[in-house]
């Protein structure tokens, strides 16, 4: 099996549903780092020569390969990143290796058998 890594930049708000949505598409697992910052093609707004910044997090999920674009749009789709600037991005980096994830892969085997 060969997985990539989809890492989604989005605001905290938006979070628990994205991860519910990435779940329902497939995702196995999620890491959440909180409190993440970022800057996107326009400043923020500032008040007073204070910024005016949400709080964002940064979600990573190592998801099968033939599922990630199906996991990918529903993020894009669920945290409405075409429809709202600055909302957030979601990329995907391949993995050329990883370990620890023999369970994951186990639940995983049925899944994708389906899908090819």
């Amino acid at each position: 099996m060969h997985f990539k890594l989809i890492i989604v930049f989005i605001e905290s708000s938006d979070t628990e549903s994205v991860l519910k949505a990435a779940r329902e598409a497939g995702a196995t697992g999620s890491t959440v780092i909180s409190q993440a910052r970022g800057e996107g093609a326009e400043k923020t707004r500032t008040f007073f020569g204070l910024a005016l910044e949400a709080q964002r997090d940064m979600i990573l999920m190592l998801v099968e390969e033939h599922l990630c674009r199906t996991i990918l749009e529903t993020i894009a789709r669920v945290g409405r990143f075409e429809e709202r600037p600055g909302t957030g991005i979601a990329i995907q980096i391949d993995v050329e290796d990883a370990v620890g994830i023999s369970h994951q892969i186990r639940k995983l085997s049925e899944v994708v058998e389906q899908e090819i």
